[in-house]
C-alpha cells in the first residue's frame, strides 16, 4: 500500500494552482421520486490547489456560489436557492477546506470540511491521479483533477422533502458530487520529477 510520503506520480508537478472555472465542472446527482436521478451543476466557483512534494503536504480550498445552481429548470433552481434548501440569501457560499491528503492504493483521499447552509461536516473526496501538462502559452502549466464524494444532505440542515401520495419521498437523502477540475499553475515549487 502506498504511503503519504511517497512521490505520488511520475510526472508530478509540485506547485500552487488556481481553478479554471470555464473549463471545470462541479456537478451533483440526487434521487428523485424514488425512481430516477436529477443532475445539476454550479456555474460560479473558485479555489486554490497546492500539490506538495508529497500528498501529505498538499491542500485544497474552494468556494461555490449557492445562487449559481443549475438543474435545467429555473423554477426548481429558485426553490433550491430558497430557505427550504440552501437558504442562499443567508448562506451565499458553499466552502471546502482540506484537512489532510493521503495516497492509498493509487487513489488520493482528500479529507476536509464542507460547509453548506452554515453547517460544517467532515467529508472525504476520492481522486484518481492528477494529470499535468503545458498551458497554451510558454512557461504556463495546466493540471486536471477528477474527484467524487457522497454526502447526506440532512447532515447539513438541507432537510426539505415533498411527500409522494401513497408513501415515499420526492428527494433522496444522499447526494453524489462529481468534480472535473482544470487548474492553472500560479507558481511551481520544484521541477518535474
Amino acid at each position: 500500500m502506498s504511503t503519504a510520503t511517497e512521490m505520488p506520480a511520475r510526472d508530478w508537478v509540485a506547485g500552487t494552482w488556481t481553478i479554471d472555472a470555464v473549463h471545470s465542472h462541479v456537478g451533483f446527482m440526487i434521487k428523485h421520486m424514488m425512481v430516477s436521478k436529477v443532475r445539476g451543476h454550479f456555474g460560479t466557483f473558485s479555489g486554490t490547489i497546492v500539490t506538495g512534494a508529497t500528498p501529505d503536504t498538499s491542500s485544497v480550498e474552494a468556494t461555490i456560489e449557492a445562487t449559481s445552481i443549475n438543474t435545467g429548470n429555473p423554477m426548481r433552481d429558485d426553490h433550491v436557492r430558497s430557505a427550504d434548501f440552501f437558504d442562499a440569501a443567508e448562506h451565499p457560499q458553499l466552502t471546502f477546506r482540506s484537512t489532510g491528503v493521503r495516497l492509498v492504493e493509487g487513489d488520493f483521499l482528500i479529507n476536509g470540511d464542507l460547509t453548506i447552509r452554515g453547517v460544517t461536516q467532515p467529508v472525504t473526496l476520492t481522486m484518481g491521479p492528477p494529470e499535468f501538462g503545458p498551458g497554451m502559452e510558454e512557461g504556463t502549466g495546466k493540471a486536471g483533477f477528477s474527484a467524487t464524494t457522497e454526502i447526506v444532505r440532512h447532515d447539513f440542515g438541507v432537510s426539505y422533502n415533498g411527500p409522494i401520495p401513497g408513501g415515499g419521498a420526492a428527494l433522496g437523502d444522499k447526494v453524489s458530487i462529481e468534480l472535473e477540475i482544470e487548474a492553472d499553475l500560479v507558481s511551481e515549487a520544484e521541477s518535474r520529477s
